[in-house]
């Protein structure tokens, strides 16, 4: 049976719709977009498909990095491949309002009716391996147009590339250039589709900028657990069956299904850590309608393996995963243009003389502490086969050795200095956050008092409304002093116990306060537990404050 047949059915379904740029209103519904929204960008596909972006940002302006654009990725409580790392998370276009950079990723998983667009039916029959692909032709109507809305899985990773390859060719076509009039661009030249990495995928999929201000990116769920069921198909209420995408409510960037139905191919190999350890197979995201609720989480990762071994038929073949699909992302190159290098070139020398060291990769390899540690450390083995093997040598060779145990000291004070700034730092976020929190409570006991008195004359109303004004500051105070500590608390996690144990008794000898006393023994308490689970519980440390200094006097 003919492609223009099947298409015959589905166009029936559905009304061909124009790109749309990023920040119009909200596109028209169809198969395609069942849920659309302000800010939707829609591109063309053939056969009057199309496919829905959304574009996310990423924190501060520089094209190399910003110390705001450093995130925690993974979960403490989570999985073997799921340890807690900081890495920087980058966009690849500037921004649509000019400020920063922006990451581009469907609003859904890619569907089977799209892929029948740029593929026809013929090759994905030869494609898939779901046997109920063989009875498309044979639907009408919404069972026709359910089944061109489920996420296209079934198919392997290869199969995949092979897609995005042959639609890039028809958006790229010269003969028509209003294909790419939605395409963001970089200095002019417009990007192309591609798998997103793993890093796109969890920072948007926890919730990007918002989450970042609102100290929930680091939650195991980006929305409370009781709302699980309105997010995600899973084991629970899905019981291996893929939906029509859509269906169940977004997250607060807007994007459908990043949880569950289908889980998600990414960009690279599956690495026991992302970025690092033994290459594998394809790195999948997400969670599916076979994974348990209790499973369920942003940092919930896999490996698909691209070729599998059968042991049955004692064969490799192509892995085609029933539950198992894909999201497209739209990228670009580093480089696109002679004056674009050259203006990254340029930012690059700041970048590198005070940014980067800041940053993850500068801690290792930028940072002069550390980098001093590993070259003294390199070095020693060296001296020491020098002067086994050259008596001659071996008192100016002492000498040297001299200097470097005095540099290595002075390295050790280096690194002490710094780790007992950061716990003077935590410790004065949380002497604000306990005082903020003794005020509230204090304001809490007024508020209820004044609602008392409003309920016997309405000439209280301004008394509340003072109250609770007062109260709102000082969430935003609570909320500034919560953060800072946090991130005190995730810088001091990168040193040795010894030096955190030694900052942490510097400022208890000094006799501090009883009020900082307690935010001290608070502090050690959370780094004991960042140091094991590398994980700031922020949500938990302000209950904290707020029991232990619960009509604290002092």
């Amino acid at each position: 049976m003919s492609n223009r047949f099947v298409w015959l059915l589905a166009l029936t379904l559905l009304p061909i719709v124009a790109a749309a740029p990023v920040g119009a209103e909200a596109p028209p519904a169809t198969p395609y977009n069942p849920k659309p929204a302000a800010g939707d960008l829609v591109l063309p596909m053939p056969e009057g498909a199309e496919m829905v972006f959304r574009a996310v940002n990423v924190p501060g302006t520089g094209f190399w990095g910003d110390r705001e654009r450093v995130i925690q990725l993974g979960d403490a409580a989570g999985g073997i491949f799921e340890g807690l790392q900081r890495t920087q998370i980058s966009g690849s276009f500037p921004a649509a309002d000019g400020d920063g950079w922006e990451i581009l990723l469907a609003k859904y998983e890619l569907t089977k009716g799209q892929y029948l667009a740029v593929m026809g039916l013929d090759a994905l029959l030869e494609a898939s391996g779901d046997p109920e692909d063989r009875n498309l032709t044979a639907l009408q109507g919404r069972a026709l147009r359910d089944a061109l809305m489920r996420p296209l899985t079934f198919v392997s990773h290869q199969e995949i590339e092979v897609f995005i390859r042959r639609y890039n060719h028809w958006l790229f076509d010269p003969d028509h250039p209003e294909r790419l009039e939605g395409m963001p661009r970089l200095d002019q030249v417009p990007g192309f589709l591609r798998l997103p990495t793993e890093e796109e995928w969890e920072y948007v999929a926890r919730g990007g900028l918002p989450s970042l201000d609102d100290g929930s990116f680091d939650d195991r769920l980006p929305f409370p657990a009781r709302e699980l069921n309105e997010h995600a198909w899973h084991l629970g209420n899905a019981r291996h069956q893929l939906r029509p995408v859509g269906l169940r409510s977004p997250n607060r960037l807007g994007f459908h299904d990043l949880l569950g139905n289908a889980q998600e191919m990414t960009a690279g190999l599956f690495r026991p850590e992302i970025g690092q350890g033994k290459p594998g197979g394809i790195a999948v995201r997400g969670g599916s309608v076979s994974t348990p609720a209790a499973e369920m989480r942003t940092a919930f990762r896999a490996e698909l393996d691209a070729y599998a071994w059968n042991p049955d038929r004692q064969r490799v073949e192509e892995r085609r995963s029933f539950n198992t699909g894909a999201r497209l992302a739209i990228g670009a190159n580093v480089v696109v243009s002679p004056s674009q290098r050259a203006e990254i070139e340029r930012e690059y020398e700041n970048y590198r003389a005070d940014i980067r060291r800041t940053m993850p990769v500068g801690r290792t390899l930028d940072n002069l502490v550390a980098q001093a540690s590993v070259q003294l450390g390199t070095v020693e083995p060296i001296l020491a086969r020098l002067m086994d093997q050259n008596e001659d040598l071996r008192e100016p060779l002492t000498a040297v050795q001299a200097y470097m145990d005095r540099a290595r000291e002075r390295l050790e004070l280096a690194q002490r200095e710094s780790a007992r700034s950061l716990a003077q730092d935590a410790a004065r976020n949380g002497v604000n956050l306990s005082v903020f929190l003794s005020r509230l409570e204090r304001l809490e006991r007024t508020r209820e008092s004044a609602l008392r008195l409003l309920e016997i004359s309405s000439r209280y109303q301004e008394q509340v409304a003072a109250v609770e004004s007062s109260m709102r500051d000082l969430e935003s105070g609570v909320g500034e002093q919560l953060f800072g500590y946090r991130d005190k608390v995730s810088q001091l996690g990168d040193y040795q116990p010894a030096y955190i144990e030694h900052a942490l008794r510097t400022l208890l000898a000094a006799d501090p306060p009883p009020r900082e006393r307690v935010v001290l023994e608070l502090l050690a308490r959370h780094l004991e537990e960042f140091g094991e689970q590398r994980r700031a519980d922020t949500t938990r440390w302000r209950d904290e404050f707020r029991e232990r200094f619960a009509g604290f006097e002092g």
